[in-house]
């Protein structure tokens, strides 16, 4: 990926600005890739990753601030998101009746399958986005990445 082809500049750009800007053309490539991969579940990158939270959870509920912090992608909307997935009969939400601040969301059996078929096709996506790195190039870049 040349940074100068895609921005379509003829100047030099600094290094760090540069890499900067490699950073974000690669998230976005991957975020694109991935929003793809997802579209025909008609599910979110971030509803997805809610999935993934409560099933990690095996079978405790978790409250919306567990989602939040677990989150990849930190928002202030968890509740919109539970909420779409309860429409979609994925997960649901138990309401504490002494106290109705709290509340309690579950993935339900639907939710499961539906995000087994939805690794299959992330690990496809995933092989496809780090085509040309090899092993030993992922664990130097994961490494780099760790210093962020």
């Amino acid at each position: 990926m040349n940074v100068e082809e895609i921005i379509k500049t003829e100047k030099p750009i600094p290094l760090e600005s540069r890499t900067l800007i490699h950073l974000m053309l690669v998230h976005n490539k991957i975020n694109e890739a991935i929003t793809a991969t997802l579209k025909p579940f008609d599910v979110s990158l971030q509803q997805f990753n809610v999935l993934r939270i409560l099933r990690g959870q095996q079978g405790k509920p978790a409250n919306l601030s567990t989602l939040n912090e677990r989150m990849v992608t930190k928002m202030s909307n968890t509740t919109r998101l539970v909420d779409k997935l309860i429409l979609k009969g994925l997960v649901h939400r138990i309401t504490c009746p002494s106290n109705r601040r709290k509340v309690e969301i579950n993935i339900t059996s639907e939710g499961k399958q539906m995000l087994e078929k939805m690794d299959t096709a992330m690990r496809e996506a995933e092989k496809k986005i780090l085509k040309n790195l090899a092993k030993p190039e992922l664990e130097q870049l994961n490494l780099l990445l760790n210093l962020f």
